[in-house]
């Protein structure tokens, strides 16, 4: 019985759970205030398809691509961000361009 729950995938997943190459449809964004508020300026909207580039060295901050835009944000910020694995993978450049 305890293996098949561990081998059941939880439903929402934060950004910080990714990995590189991996893209994720933003769901929401946890917090209020001025931290929400920065996060929902730089484009993080539910619906928004996010690409994780790559982490640094020591795997904080995240580099990501969001609207064509690289961002960096910190592993406890990306955490905040509820996320759900994109439906469609597209192709390194379709993440990249600007809409």
């Amino acid at each position: 019985m305890q293996a098949a729950k561990q081998k059941k995938k939880p439903s929402s997943f934060t950004l910080r759970d990714l990995r590189e190459g991996d893209r994720a449809d933003i769901k929401a964004i946890r917090g209020e205030g001025a931290f929400k508020r920065r996060l929902l300026e730089m484009g993080f909207m539910p619906g928004t398809t996010v690409l994780i580039k790559k982490y640094a060295p020591l795997r904080d901050p995240i580099e990501l691509v969001i609207k064509g835009y690289h961002v960096s944000l910190r592993r406890k910020e990306a955490q905040q961000v509820l996320v759900r694995r994109a439906s469609i993978q597209t192709p390194d450049n379709e993440t990249d361009k600007k809409h």
